[in-house]
């Protein structure tokens, strides 16, 4: 019973959080002078950029994994050219954006709530607020920001650097060259198929943030609290990707597309 009411608690606060969220954006929409672009680009620097290689050399494996699996399982059928659809449209559609999310889960928003947490706990938001700067603003506003604008740039990386793994091991077990494979998912991969993985970043990258900002600001002033709230972080953050997949999934399912 407890623990159906702390989840219960939980989904209404983070909620709550998010609305919240939508209104500080929306007030910066209408007010751009009051964002703090430096900190903006600091934080897709270090939470978007330093992330790329990591996120590109996971996204490659999958992809030679993808391949390999298919051409050795479509090749007992005699199909093994439809694994270039076959490693397209799964990164494409699911792979790329649930792996860049998932990294970020782990990474990133780990660092967000280490971060605010480590300023709650020395009372600096505590202090910002007597300065009558919004902690909503300063440190919410600029990381969501930050996740909005790297979050695609990520996916569009993993989804070229899957879809490259896969060239390699047509080009290698298969004999597929290059101008073939291309030609091929060109022919056959419907150009939707980008579109459905690319327009789940944008929403992801929101999730990512918000959970990361919202547990931040529930740390307590001792280290097992802000452990606990890191660990919580993680676990929502990972939790939210692979249910948010799933409702995509059905929905571009019942749409056909």
């Amino acid at each position: 019973g407890k623990a159906a009411s702390a989840l219960g608690v939980e989904i209404i606060e983070t909620i709550g959080f998010f609305g919240e969220t939508l209104v500080v954006l929306g007030r910066l929409a209408l007010k751009p002078q009051r964002i703090r672009w430096v900190s903006v680009v600091h934080t897709m620097e270090v939470a978007g950029l330093n992330a790329l290689p990591i996120v590109m050399l996971l996204s490659f494996f999958v992809g030679l994994v993808i391949a390999y699996l298919g051409a050795r399982i479509l090749g007992d059928f005699g199909a093994s050219v439809f694994t270039v659809e076959l490693v397209a449209l799964s990164v494409l559609r699911e792979f790329a954006v649930v792996i860049t999310a998932i990294l970020l889960a782990g990474r990133t928003n780990s660092a967000f709530t280490a971060e605010i947490g480590a300023m709650k706990m020395r009372q600096e938001i505590d202090a910002m607020r007597t300065m009558r700067i919004d902690p909503m603003e300063a440190l919410v506003a600029t990381r969501v920001i930050a996740m909005l604008v790297m979050t695609p740039i990520l996916n569009f990386a993993a989804m070229m650097s899957g879809i490259f793994g896969g060239l390699l091991v047509s080009w290698w077990t298969l004999g597929i060259s290059p101008a073939m494979f291309f030609a091929r998912v060109a022919e056959v991969v419907a150009q939707q198929n980008f579109w459905v993985g690319f327009v789940k970043a944008p929403v992801f990258a929101l999730v990512l943030a918000i959970i990361a900002c919202r547990q931040g600001l529930k740390v307590g002033g001792d280290v097992g609290s802000l452990g606990s709230r890191v660990t919580a972080s993680v676990v929502q953050a990972i939790f939210m990707v692979i249910l948010l997949d799933a409702m995509f999934a059905l929905w571009f399912l019942e749409m056909n597309w």
